[in-house]
Parts: C-alpha cells; sequence; structure tokens
C-alpha cells in the first residue's frame, strides 16, 4: 500500500514538472507579435515588443560586423553617442561557406552584444549584391558562373554582377536568407533585437540600362508580364508621374513587349531592370518571412546630378521614379528607402515620401548636417529612423558632437516624438546657409504659424543689432522641431530663431511664458530658468515688427548645441 502511495505520489510530482515545465515554456514564448509596421494616425511606425520604436541609427561600416572581436570597442562609443539601433552587415559568404552548410557565429557574436548594450538590430542581408556589385556571395557560388550566371554588356563582356534572370542564385540566395531568418525566430523571436532586415544593398546594373546576356535578351523581347500590366491598370489613376509618362507615351498599352509597352528609350530598359530586380528580390525576401516575418527594407543609390542616363547609377534599382514598378514585383517588400548624401535633403526624402511609402534612412551623414537631416525627417516626415554611414569611425569626434547631442536628446523624448507623430502634432524645419530658400521655413501647427530662421549677423532698421534677418553663413545649418502639447510647444532647436504669427492672419502672438530645461534618460522634464528681457527680445524695431504681425519677441536656439525650450503663447 505504501508502495502504491508512493507510485502515486510520484505521479503528482511528475506531473508538478510538467506544469513547471509548460509554465517555463510559455514564459519563453512570445508573448507579442513579432516586430512589425503599424499605420497610426498618419505615419507609418515600427513597433517592437507592442510600443512604437525610433530608431536613432547608425549603419556601421561594410566590413565592421564580420569580426565579433574588432565590434568589441565599437560598441561603447556607440552606445556614449546616443545611437540605439545599429544597422549591421550579414553576409552571404559568412553565413554558408560552404554550400548547405550554415554558420550564424556573426548574427550570434551581434545580437548578444547588441543585447549587452541595451541596443537594437536592423541586419542588412548582403547576398548577391553590394552596391549593385556582386562580392559578398561564396566562393562557391562566385566560380560557378554556368550555374550562376552574370549580366553581361552588348558586346557580350561578363559584369562582376549576377545577373537577375539567375533562377538557380535567386533560389540559392533566398535558401540562406530564409535558414538566417528561421534562426533568428529560433533564438530572438522573444527579445526582438533585430527589429528590421535590409535585402540586398543599393542594387542596380551598372554602365548600361539594361542587362545583355542571354536570358535577358530574350526576357526582354518578350511580352511584359501580365501582373505588371494588371498592376498598372488597376492603379492607373494613382501611378507615379514618371510611370504615367512612360507608359502614356505609348497609349498605355496592356499587351506587347517592353519596348512596345514603354518605348524604345532607355526608359523601358530601366523599367525592364526594376521589374527584374524587385522580383528576385522579393523572391528572397518572401521565403524569409516564412520563417520569420519581420520588416524588410531596400536601399536606393540615388540619381545624382551629373547622370544622364540609367547606368550611370544602378539601373534598376530602388529609385524614386521606379516605386511603381518595385510595388507592383515586390509586395513582400516594406519600405523603399533613400540613401541620400546630398545636399537638398528634404526635396530628396519627399520623392521617396511619395504614394504613402513609410520614411526611413538607412545612409545619410552625421555632423550638424546629419543632426538637421535627422529632426527633419523624424519632425516633418514622420521617420521610423534615420541612420549615417560608418558612423562608428568617427562618432566620438569633435565635428560629431552635436549630432550626438540631438540623438541623446531626440532618446530622452522618443516616446513623446512618436505619440506626436501619430496624432499629428509635430513639425520641424532644415535651415541651410548655402540655400537662399532654405534659411527660412514657416510650419503650421496648432493655430499658429512657426517663422523658423537660420542664426544671422543681423542689422535692423536704423542700424542697432538685431537677432533677425541679416547675413547667412553659408557652411551653417540649423533646425527646429516642433510638438504641440495641451499647456503650449516643445520645442527641440540649433542654430535657428523662431518667431510666430497667427494662422487667422488676426492679431498678434506674444510669449506668455517661456522655460528652458531638459529631460532624464526616463523622458522626465526638469524644469531650468524662466526665460524673459533680452533672452527672447528678438526685435526692437517694434513699429516695423507689429507691422509685419510681430510681437518682437521670440525663441533663440542661438548656438549649434540642441536645446528644449517650452513656450506658452497668448493672442492680443
Amino acid at each position: 500500500m505504501q508502495k502504491r502511495t508512493f507510485y502515486c505520489t510520484s505521479l503528482l510530482f511528475v506531473a508538478a514538472l510538467l506544469v513547471c515545465s509548460c509554465v517555463r515554456k510559455n514564459e519563453n514564448t512570445v508573448a507579442t507579435a513579432p516586430p512589425h509596421l503599424e499605420q497610426r494616425g498618419g505615419v507609418t511606425q515600427l513597433i517592437v515588443q507592442g510600443k512604437p520604436w525610433l530608431a536613432l541609427g547608425c549603419e556601421l561600416g561594410n566590413s565592421t560586423s564580420s569580426s565579433r572581436e574588432y565590434m568589441k570597442d565599437v560598441w561603447p562609443k556607440l552606445k556614449e553617442s546616443g545611437v540605439n539601433t545599429v544597422l549591421a552587415v550579414v553576409s552571404w559568404e559568412q553565413t554558408e561557406p560552404l554550400e548547405g552548410l550554415f554558420d550564424f557565429t556573426v548574427v550570434d557574436g551581434l545580437l548578444a552584444d547588441a543585447r549587452k548594450n541595451d541596443m537594437k538590430l536592423a541586419l542588412l542581408w548582403f547576398g548577391s549584391w553590394k552596391n549593385g556589385i556582386t562580392s559578398y556571395t561564396p566562393t562557391w557560388v562566385k566560380r560557378d558562373t554556368e550555374r550562376f550566371p552574370l549580366a553581361q554588356t552588348p558586346e557580350g563582356k561578363p559584369l562582376p554582377i549576377l545577373t537577375t534572370l539567375g533562377d538557380a542564385t535567386c533560389q540559392a540566395d533566398a535558401k540562406a536568407f530564409a535558414a538566417m531568418m528561421r534562426h533568428l525566430k529560433e533564438v530572438d523571436a522573444r527579445q526582438q533585437t533585430v527589429v528590421m532586415i535590409q535585402m540586398e544593398n543599393e542594387v542596380g546594373l551598372h554602365g548600361h540600362p539594361r542587362d545583355y546576356c542571354p536570358l535577358a535578351e530574350e526576357a526582354y523581347r518578350s511580352a511584359v508580364p501580365q501582373q505588371l500590366i494588371d498592376w498598372l491598370t488597376a492603379h492607373k489613376e494613382t501611378l507615379l508621374p514618371e510611370t504615367r509618362a512612360a507608359w502614356e507615351a505609348n497609349g498605355c498599352r496592356t499587351e506587347g513587349s517592353w519596348e512596345e509597352v514603354f518605348g524604345p528609350e532607355d526608359r523601358a530598359a530601366e523599367v525592364f531592370m526594376a521589374w527584374h530586380y524587385a522580383s528576385y528580390m522579393d523572391r528572397i525576401t518572401e521565403a524569409g518571412k516564412q520563417e520569420y516575418d519581420l520588416p524588410t527594407f531596400v536601399n536606393a543609390w540615388i540619381v545624382q546630378p551629373e547622370d544622364t542616363r540609367p547606368g550611370n547609377y544602378p539601373s534598376g534599382g530602388p529609385q524614386a521614379q521606379n516605386h511603381d514598378i518595385w510595388r507592383a514585383a515586390a509586395p513582400h517588400i516594406d519600405i523603399l528607402s533613400p540613401d541620400i548624401y546630398l545636399n537638398d535633403f528634404p526635396e530628396i526624402l519627399a520623392l521617396y515620401a511619395r504614394s504613402a511609402n513609410p520614411v526611413f534612412i538607412p545612409e545619410s551623414r552625421s555632423g550638424q548636417n546629419g543632426a538637421a537631416n535627422a529632426a527633419y525627417a523624424i519632425g516633418a516626415m514622420g521617420a521610423i529612423g534615420y541612420s549615417p554611414f560608418g558612423f562608428e569611425r568617427n562618432c566620438d569626434a569633435d565635428a560629431n558632437a552635436t549630432f550626438c547631442q540631438f540623438y541623446k536628446k531626440a532618446g530622452c523624448v522618443a516616446d513623446t516624438i512618436l505619440a506626436a507623430q501619430a496624432e499629428g502634432r509635430i513639425a520641424a524645419a532644415w535651415l541651410k546657409g548655402s540655400e537662399p530658400m532654405r534659411v527660412k521655413d514657416t510650419i503650421a501647427l496648432g493655430d499658429v504659424h512657426i517663422v523658423c530662421e537660420l542664426i544671422s549677423s543681423g542689422m535692423r532698421n536704423g542700424g542697432a543689432p538685431q537677432l533677425t534677418g541679416g547675413t547667412y553663413n553659408p557652411d551653417a545649418m540649423g533646425y527646429v522641431i516642433a510638438i504641440q502639447q495641451a499647456d503650449g510647444y516643445l520645442f527641440l532647436g540649433s542654430n535657428a530663431r523662431v518667431t510666430f504669427l497667427p494662422a487667422s492672419g488676426e492679431g498678434i502672438v506674444g510669449l506668455a511664458k517661456v522655460t528652458e530645461g531638459d529631460y532624464d534618460k526616463r523622458g522626465r522634464w526638469h524644469e531650468g530658468r524662466w526665460l524673459n528681457g533680452d533672452e527672447i527680445q528678438l526685435r526692437y524695431d517694434l513699429l516695423y515688427a507689429v507691422e509685419e504681425g510681430f510681437s518682437g519677441q521670440g525663441l533663440n536656439f542661438g548656438r549649434p548645441e540642441p536645446q528644449f525650450l517650452k513656450a506658452e503663447l497668448f493672442c492680443y
């Protein structure tokens, strides 16, 4: 009897262990959806562990993440600089050094070290192409050009670029990528360290508008795929101007070869390449998402001022003029992102925000220029995030001090920024001394117009010193982020002065209360001085100011170092 009792007790003990095991297993399961994109108000936001995430990023140099030992000294510098999201390369050649043999050492090292430093990761999958060139493929791919064919010139010379028509290549790339995504789900679904994936890098064909290998020649002479024709037809009323112009030039034909539908010029060749790059990459993306459905983006080597035709820039890449073609061919790719190193950041970014394309900038500048870019992208365009390229190389340099200060301050108010994005309570100005049309910007927010002006050496009427108008340093850059709050406005500004006009055009806007202060890492406001007198009196030519609709008072962000100010307004 005692033996039987012991047996029953043992069963109860085993059952209890099973229950505990199940509870422990449930604790390790994902309680929330994986990182994903979500429409909130008028913007698309990145949701991580159930909350919006503002990616204050850094894209590492191409080879930096290939060695965990090399990265040891990089992590603390990035953490100190205010970076919260690291864009790091994971290459096909390191992931699958021998066909069918997968090695996730690089991925696991990045995960461990990112978690240790309380950062998120966006992994850049360098597979078939990097900057349009094939260099990150495994040796067994490089050596077998019969199985993995290359693009060719019109004369039949092979280029160091895999053709988009290589079915075996696409399958092999997709297999390796899917294996990595499967591994990520196994080791990171709960922690959600990896929040996004970049597919390849700046793809497109160099040298010529299109590929001339035998596979491409046959495809170019064939009919335009019905999938593309159907998409164009279904979206005819909302096509981008570049797509509409190419299609309408030949009468919006719904059948025929590429030249018959899009014309005999370079544009048809570029559309052809865009279709095949996007289709190829969508197959890889779909294979990965079947394993672990993370947000994916591609990045564009954008058209440069000196470029005269496709092939001067990588033809067929996700440049702004090709977005309709990419959307038709690659529904599994979520964001078509620009790499922006050119001067007029706002104008270029606007091209990449058309047709509700989510805004994310994976490569751009750092320094004061980069701070202005990031502020504008986040404040004016509802960006998911911003990332200077190769930032780890000089993030602790004096030239990047104001950039790091901006990242740190933006990081402290990330929740406030994200809520304001979703609710339409945020705006921003981008100011540049060398651009006459960019030394001032007026943004509308609430019931006021906020006039932002680059700092200058000004003289008022009559010759007395003045803090608005005058001569602008061509090298100076400034920015202002404005957030409407229940009791007034919160500003984060640099190298700028701010004045106010009533949106109705009636009356004058005055400053009821202005305070400086700062936020701690928990997002709590610590008030400093109450500003008045010389600190907010920007003009003393009051008769002229009043005639122009201004009070003469305003906010002075008179140095490159970013600063928070809060302002309560009144109208008289």
